[in-house]
């Protein structure tokens, strides 16, 4: 495949301290072609003075798109970022995630024209999660060097994905739509793709599942699904859960559109 850059969109709100580890995650890729926009759902200024900080040290493009604070509106500030990428394929990912070194290379290598892949995540406990938002840097290399112990103590959920790699082949590729398993905190499309679909539903607000309605759609388009687990993994910090009032409502939205789109085809 012919080279091409690749916009990182990093959706935050008001977690300067976790948008620190994550950016700073992002701004030592092996990946040597790529720039990171940061999708704020209306941050307070701490957010962009991290930003402003890291964006003076590093080489890598560094912006953020910002809107006023009314409500979780992700989707729209998640449309606003894929309007001002630069790159024609585009990995999202949110800002208490930490990336592996080649998480943006590994994410190049599985990307097919009319595919989009669906990463996996490592969860932390809060005693590790509130250990490491402590630190002024990040180092993956001492980080692995303990991952054993970790995992003996309880703080990681898993850990064989950040040592084994796994290459690309059928066996990634789903045969049908499963809402479940799509995370928004890891995932890629080709940017046209994206645009052909309209983005993301900005009808959907809150804790909504737009991740799996976007999912959906650019399946309904003719993208096939991918799965990036074994190769893409994301550290994800832990925090509480958030509000999730409108999850079930958002569930029977997804599920109602995915039946109406089914009889469209008959």
């Amino acid at each position: 495949m012919p080279p091409f850059k690749i916009s990182v969109i990093v959706a935050t709100y008001n977690w300067p301290e976790a948008l620190r580890l994550c950016l700073l995650s992002l701004c030592t890729q092996t990946d040597p072609d790529y720039e990171i926009i940061v999708a704020d759902d209306g941050s307070k200024e701490a957010t962009k003075f991290v930003i402003d900080e890291l964006a003076a040290k590093t080489c890598v493009p560094l912006t953020q798109v910002w809107q006023e604070d009314d409500g979780c509106r992700k989707t729209r500030i998640a449309n606003h970022a894929i309007a001002a990428s630069t790159g024609s394929y585009l990995i999202f990912i949110d800002g208490d995630c930490i990336a592996q070194p080649d998480f943006v290379a590994q994410h190049r290598k599985l990307a097919q024209k009319k595919f989009l892949i669906t990463g996996s995540r490592i969860l932390l406990s809060d005693k590790l999660s509130k250990a490491l938002l402590t630190k002024q840097s990040w180092d993956f290399s001492e980080f692995k060097r303990q991952i054993l112990t970790y995992r003996l103590q309880g703080d990681l959920n898993k850990f064989l994905q950040l040592i084994f790699k796994r290459g690309d082949g059928n066996w990634r590729h789903f045969k049908r739509f499963f809402w479940r398993r799509i995370k928004g905190c890891n995932m890629s499309c080709w940017k046209t793709d994206a645009l052909a679909i309209g983005g993301f539903d900005e009808n959907l607000v809150g804790w909504a599942h737009e991740d799996a309605d976007f999912v959906f759609r650019l399946e309904h388009s003719g993208v096939t699904r991918k799965s990036g687990s074994w190769a893409t993994e994301v550290i994800h910090l832990y925090h509480r859960v958030r509000d999730q009032s409108l999850g079930d409502a958002s569930v029977a939205r997804l599920k109602k559109k995915i039946q109406e789109m089914s009889q469209s085809l008959n």
